[in-house]
């Protein structure tokens, strides 16, 4: 871990370059994907992370673990895969199968230095992965279409770096970007797929419930 923010940023911009984004990534509705997610209790300095891997196909939960720790980074924008890595690497490495392609509820290269959470995690797992995030983050996009699968491009300036996804008719998209060793319209293939009836995909949904009962529980 980083000792300070001038630290964290060199670690960024050293793993950076090991980001692979010449893969296509898994075929979207094959093997297994894996949610991963953390919750936090700021008064008990107390972090869990979540994974839960689910059949590509049918959506069904195959296996998941939790992890919890402690806060060992302050929370910095641009830096907050400091804070969740330690945990959520503990989480996937709990797990007793292959979790296949990894889903962050985060960025990947939707980062000012192209290097978020999802980027992060793949570099250091050799794992796909990719994000799906809420918000838009710092970067700039027009409204997609109305409809289930329309999307249109995350920018910054004018650089794509991620989508924004449209996951249900009428509702309000989802953000996605590349992590590792997958590409854009994979990535969005793949949370379409999972988002079955909600914004977010399967994988976010059941990942963010389970760390947030195990948060729950550990500071009862």
């Amino acid at each position: 871990m980083p000792a300070d923010e001038t630290e964290a940023r060199a670690v960024q911009e050293t793993l950076r370059a090991r980001v692979v984004l010449d893969e296509p990534g898994p075929p979207p509705g094959t093997g297994r994907v894996t949610g991963v997610d953390v919750a936090y209790d700021d008064e008990h300095d107390v972090v869990v992370a979540a994974a839960v891997v689910l059949d590509a196909a049918t959506a069904e939960v195959v296996a998941e673990a939790t992890a919890t720790g402690r806060v060992t980074f302050p929370y910095v924008p641009g830096l907050l895969a400091f804070r969740e890595i330690p945990t959520v690497l503990a989480a996937l490495e709990a797990l007793p199968v292959d979790p296949g392609l990894v889903i962050c509820d985060g960025y990947g290269r939707a980062h000012p230095r192209r290097f978020g959470l999802a980027s992060h995690l793949g570099v250091v797992t050799g794992l796909p992965v990719i994000g799906v995030a809420k918000n838009p983050f710092t970067f700039t996009y027009e409204q997609p279409g109305p409809r289930r699968g329309d999307r249109s491009p995350l920018l910054d300036g004018e650089e794509e770096v991620g989508a924004a996804l449209r996951t249900q008719d009428g509702v309000k998209p989802v953000f996605v970007s590349v992590g590792h060793r997958t590409g854009l319209d994979n990535a969005c293939a793949h949370t379409l797929l999972l988002a079955r009836g909600f914004r977010q995909p399967e994988t976010t949904r059941r990942a963010d419930a389970l760390c947030r009962r195990v948060l729950k529980e550990a500071t009862a």
